[in-house]
Formats: C-alpha cells, structure tokens, sequence
C-alpha cells in the first residue's frame, strides 16, 4: 500500500455550474425492478445532458445532503469534462445475485450471458444464514467450479457473525467477501481472524461513505477496494483514490441506469490495472432502462462507451410530479453544500 500520508493530496471536484444549467434539462425518471433489490422495486434517478453528454445523478433517498453532493460532483464531472484516457474498451462484469431462493438462482444468472463471475447479497436483516448458504451453494452449482463466487454483506455481520458466516461459505471457494462488517475495526479484526482461510476481504461502504476513504487502506483492514465514481465524487477522484490506496480494485455501480453505468465503465477504463470482474453489469437487474440499447453484460463484459437516452423512454419512465420535484429541490440543495465548498 501507498503510504497515504505522503500521497498527492486527492483532486477537488470539478466546478460547479449554475444550478439552471443543471435543471434546464434535468429528466427525473422511475425505472421499475425485476426483482427487490436493496429494499427497493423503484430505481429513481436524475438525468442530466451537459456539454460532453449525459450524466446522472442518483444517490439513495436515505443518504443526507452532505453525503448525496458527492454523486452530484460525479455527475457535473462526467458531463462537463472530458475523461481521462481509456485503457480498454470492455469492461468484464459480475452477475449480482440479490438475495433470492435458490430455484431463482438460474433465472437470474441468465440475465447475465457469459459471466463467470456473480457476486451473491448474503447478511440480509430479513434473511438467515441458512439462506445464504443455500442460495451461495446454488450459485456455486449453476456456474460450476471454473467460476467466481464473491459475496457481498453490506456491513450487515458483526465480528463474531461474519467469522460464522465465512466458515460456513467457505466450502463454496470465494472469490472474496465484500465488506463482511460495518466499520474498518471490524474489517481488521475479521480479517485478521479469517486470514488462515485465504478468503480476501474487501471494502465498499467503508471507503466510500467514509469522511476519509484511505483509512481502510491505511488501518490494512482490506486487501482489495470496491470503488464507485458517484459516491467518490466522481471519476478523477476515484482514480486518486485507487493510486493512494494501492490495492486492487473492483468497480462498481449502485444500480444505475445506464448513463450511471457508462460512467462506472469509463472509470474502469481508466483504471491502471483490472484483476477482476467490476460489478458493473446491474442494468440486467432493471426490468426497464432509459436507453434502447442498455449497458447489459455481451459474453460477460459491457463496452466503454457514453448513453444517450431516448426521449420516448424518458417519456414512459418519467417519474411521477411528487417525485420530481423531490428530486430537483434535492438537487438544489447538493448544488448548494457544493458552491459552498468551492466557496471555502
């Protein structure tokens, strides 16, 4: 790992544009879900166009406006900038297995074609482990043993559940266990306590929700980082953040439509090295997309490339009054935490 304290310091966001910029074409749109995935069966989004194409802005209803401003720095970012240089033209992608029974397993992998990679939503506060372990032995059955099973618990273990859990998975051959407990203490002990297993554990929510999302990196409570351009304050940033840290990375989505992903996906392309599948293949979870040709896995890997949506689609998803304006005062209010830092 990069010492981070003798890091370059990491890159202020983009400037902000006026918020009219942003709201004169701002399209708010309701995309609905094959399947329940992180409590919801709605995705909303804001779409934006700016001077180098669409972009969107997304953050979960529950996060405040100190937290979601970070999404709307990414998405000024994408759509006002120009981005740095790809490095690859496809992106190979994980299937996302959200946390069904195990005869559902085979119909959603099919809406993956061609990935051998699935990451499995394990620790649910609604699920046992029995659960998991079921639905984790059926992922590892359909992709055989030449594939990757990685899971994912979103924080939801303690120390003591998660040493539990990952005996009991185990047997299943993991890839690794994506953020198996809620704070970076917790990783470091968990992953000091698992480390004879040979199972490797990565951050998500622990570098990007964090005030700094180094620490996890600098307390050696991960060996690899999962890396999202919303959350991190776009694709620059995450960048900064992925040389500091010095750890492999996999980039991800937070079930974006696909402007969301497409940025996702120039970020990966970006990405000095790419050892595994990015988790970028999440608009095979969407029952419908603002594109008629979506950012969905072709024999496991999706294109870097830019979306622009179509108006009828933009039409027919659009969200209902309420929510619009919801979105658009939200958005006038990150706008503000924004030109208040660049104030600073």
């Amino acid at each position: 790992m990069t010492d981070a304290s003798a890091a370059a310091p990491l890159p202020h966001p983009a400037p902000v544009p006026r918020l009219d910029e942003l709201i004169g074409t701002a399209r708010v749109v309701a995309l609905p879900l094959i399947t329940r995935f992180r409590g919801i069966e709605v995705r909303e989004a804001v779409l934006i166009e700016g001077p180098q194409g669409w972009t969107e802005f997304s953050p979960f209803a529950e996060y405040d406006d100190d937290e979601a401003s970070a999404w709307l720095a990414a998405a000024i970012d994408f759509g006002w900038n120009a981005q740095p240089a790809a490095l690859r033209d496809r992106i190979p992608v994980n299937a996302t297995v959200p946390a069904v029974d195990p005869d559902s397993v085979p119909a959603v992998l099919a809406r993956f074609p061609g990935c051998r990679t699935a990451k499995v939503k394990v620790a649910g506060a609604d699920q046992t482990l029995a659960q998991d372990v079921a639905r984790v032995r059926a992922v590892r059955e359909a992709l055989g043993p030449e594939g990757r099973v990685r899971l994912d618990a979103n924080g939801g273990w303690n120390v003591d559940e998660a040493e539990h859990a990952i005996h009991a998975l185990a047997p299943f051959d993991l890839e690794y266990v994506e953020q198996p407990c809620a704070t970076v203490e917790e990783l470091a002990e968990i992953r000091r306590r698992t480390r004879y297993m040979g199972i490797p554990i990565a951050a998500d929510e622990s570098v990007r929700r964090a005030d700094d999302p180094l620490a996890v990196a600098e307390a050696g409570a991960a060996d690899l980082l999962v890396i999202k351009a919303q959350p991190l304050g776009g694709i620059r940033r995450a960048l900064a953040i992925v040389e500091a840290a010095g750890l492999p990375v996999v980039v991800s989505s937070a079930l974006d439509t696909s402007i969301g992903l497409a940025m996702g996906a120039h970020l990966a392309a970006a990405v000095p090295t790419l050892e595994f599948d990015c988790g970028l293949g999440t608009a095979s979870l969407l029952a419908a997309d603002v594109t008629r040709a979506p950012l969905v896995p072709e024999d496991g890997s999706i294109a870097v490339r830019r979306v622009t949506p179509d108006p009828e689609l933009l039409d027919r998803y659009a969200a209902a009054e309420e929510r619009v304006d919801w979105w658009l005062e939200r958005l006038g209010r990150c706008h503000d935490v924004l030109r208040l830092r660049d104030a600073q």
